[in-house]
């Protein structure tokens, strides 16, 4: 089912188990995007919600704008314009914050594109409303990372409890094998997030 021209799936066979897994699925291509606060409130949007949810208040969020929504006109919409499309008062806050954020700071792609995964995520996590785990997924699935590793993703952590057989009981034992586990996956890390997630039909939402 594979094809192993894809350069990251002969690197990650040589773990056995994940082989296993690859063998059983089509081989993956990253993808980088553009307008990447744009993702970011989607990822915000979509926390915590299933994905059929999310993409409806996603088309509603575009809906207010003609499908053009930019940093300032997210900010001059009325807060309760926002809420009314069905997102809470925090996340109402957290896509204003990404806004105001985009305005001040920047988010040119080009300059995004020249720092590493670790000043990527401290760049982004200084937004408030934007932690690790919404960081990590931009990178993933906006700016098209390959080497990013979502230790605490629920998903993620189910799907290696069933391919590794690892124990759940002990939350720290349990993060420390992961990433003992994914230090082998490295540099793609992130197709590996790509396979486990398809294994559990758990993608995130973004």
């Amino acid at each position: 089912m594979q094809k192993t021209s894809a350069p990251y799936i002969s690197h990650l066979s040589k773990d056995k188990k994940l082989g296993k897994l690859l063998a059983q699925q089509e081989a993956i291509k990253l993808s980088k995007r553009k307008q990447i606060y744009l993702h970011l409130c989607s990822s915000i949007m979509s926390q915590q919600l299933s994905t059929r949810v999310a993409e409806v208040i996603h088309k509603r969020f575009l809906k207010l704008y003609a499908g053009k929504p930019t940093p300032q006109k997210i900010l001059d919409t009325p807060f309760d314009t926002l809420r009314a499309i069905g997102l809470s008062n925090a996340k109402t806050k957290y896509i204003q914050n990404v806004a105001r954020f985009t305005l001040e700071k920047g988010m040119d792609t080009k300059i995004l594109r020249k720092m590493n995964n670790e000043e990527l995520i401290e760049h982004f996590t200084q937004i408030k409303g934007v932690g690790r785990w919404t960081a990590e997924m931009l990178l993933m699935f906006t700016l098209g990372r390959e080497d990013v590793f979502a230790v605490d993703d629920l998903g993620i952590q189910n799907a290696m409890i069933r391919v590794y057989k690892l124990d759940k009981t002990d939350k720290k034992k349990l993060r420390d094998d992961m990433l003992r586990i994914s230090a082998k996956w490295s540099p793609y890390r992130t197709f590996a997030c790509l396979h486990l997630w398809r294994h559990k039909d758990n993608v995130p939402a973004t």
